[in-house]
């Protein structure tokens, strides 16, 4: 929580997608903490300790999100994580969704209504 706020860690290495969640988010009554980069957003998720996490899954490198995820799980997250991908139904196959522990995914481009029902059911806001 930030002022009263849930805290929402985005990872994705679109400006422009980082750009559209924020005003999303914020305007719906959350703060969100941006990261370009896994490297990043693993600095940021230790600064900030967010309340729910969003990854891509294909960001400077293509298995990038996953290897946040992995990383996130290492250091004992407790905190939803979902996949943000554009991959479509092919995810299902490549990505083992209980190893990783995933909360849910995302499909892009985002449904934002669909977005903040998941946050508030989530984080029961």
């Amino acid at each position: 929580m930030q002022q009263g706020k849930p805290v929402i860690l985005v990872v994705d290495d679109d400006q422009d997608l980082l750009d559209a969640m924020r005003l999303v988010l914020e305007k719906n009554g959350y703060a969100m903490v941006e990261a370009r980069s896994a490297q990043i957003g693993l600095r940021r998720y230790q600064e900030t300790n967010p309340d729910l996490i969003i990854v891509d899954l294909m960001m400077e490198e293509v298995d990038a999100g996953t290897s946040l995820v992995k990383e996130l799980k290492a250091l004992g997250n407790t905190k939803p994580v979902y996949m943000l991908s554009s991959v479509g139904d092919n995810l299902n196959i490549s990505i083992d969704y209980a190893e990783l522990g995933l909360a849910g995914v995302f499909q892009k481009p985002i449904n934002n209504d669909q977005l903040l029902a998941v946050l508030r059911t989530t984080l029961k806001k």
